[in-house]
């Protein structure tokens, strides 16, 4: 079995005792998370080097980021983390194991900067084309996308009383971007398992017990190649674990891999160099420019 997490936390440091929680809780295989807000310096020495996990931490201090995560009882050798040029943001890592090619990425919220969004879906779509979905299928890899992705795939995927054609996160342009990526050959596993939801809401504003009530977006997806859909046997929302505005969404897939053991101690695995742009200012404003877009 192959349990992968995806989880956009808010604020690593905010959240730290309950990714350790959700980790001891769910024993993922692959975890994934988003807008850290720390660069590896910042990020809570428990988290720093978990010790069953070879993995790259991938942020700005107080904006944006990425994280990355593999069980190292999956790989007998130390994984190489990378991320595509077109990251200017910290905001997409990726890594391969074996047949198994995994991507964490933070979709930019656009409300600041939509051109910026828009270049990003972009470039996110081209990245998939080029580098993973065809050349995936063709050496007979599989693929695996996760991360909040900004985008209400569906005007469903929006609680009815929230829908706003012209709203950003919403718009036609932006689902059409969505779907081009799903377009290579990958499936949208909480669609597969719930196609008949209307309520499978993974992101709810922090106000007027929006989350209780239910009353939200989907915005954070697992995607994956069609072979392995074919292997996954759920896909759920965890909506009722922890205090981030964003549930985890759990995937689990019925595939044998090996296991290796390794010692105790293991040292920082190396990462690729990251060149690291200033962030525009606008950027720094996407949580409250969200709050400010999905208030109802």
């Amino acid at each position: 079995m192959l349990t992968i997490i995806t989880w956009n936390v808010n604020g690593v440091r905010a959240r730290q005792s309950e990714v350790l929680e959700l980790i001891e809780r769910e024993r993922p295989d692959v975890l994934c998370l988003q807008e850290i807000k720390a660069s590896s310096e910042n990020v809570p020495a428990p988290l720093v080097e978990l010790p069953d996990y070879f993995g790259m931490w991938h942020g700005h201090k107080g904006y944006s980021g990425v994280a990355l995560h593999v069980a190292r009882n999956l790989t007998p050798a130390a994984l190489t983390f990378d991320h595509p040029r077109f990251d200017h943001e910290t905001r997409i890592v990726t890594t391969e194991l074996d047949d198994l090619v995994f991507v964490s990425t933070y979709v930019p919220n656009g409300g600041k900067d939509f051109v910026a969004k828009q270049v990003f879906l972009t470039e996110l779509d081209a990245f998939a084309a080029a580098r993973l979905a065809r050349h995936v299928e063709q050496a007979g890899k599989r693929l695996v996308v996760c991360g909040d992705l900004n985008v209400a795939r569906e005007p469903r995927d929006v609680h009815p009383s929230l829908q706003r054609p012209e709203q950003i996160g919403q718009t036609e342009g932006e689902r059409s971007q969505l779907e081009r990526v799903i377009g290579r050959n990958l499936i949208d596993l909480s669609r597969q398992f719930h196609p008949d939801d209307d309520r499978l809401f993974s992101w709810w504003a922090p106000w007027r017990n929006m989350k209780q009530k239910n009353i939200g977006w989907r915005l954070d997806y697992v995607l994956c190649s069609r072979s392995l859909a074919a292997q996954a046997t759920e896909c759920t929302v965890l909506r009722e674990f922890g205090t981030s505005d964003h549930a985890p969404v759990r995937a689990k897939f019925a595939v044998d891999l090996p296991r290796y053991e390794h010692s105790p101690v293991v040292p920082v695995v190396p990462v690729v160099p990251v060149v690291k742009a200033a962030p525009k200012p606008e950027a720094k404003s996407d949580r409250e420019s969200q709050l400010n877009l999905f208030d109802a």
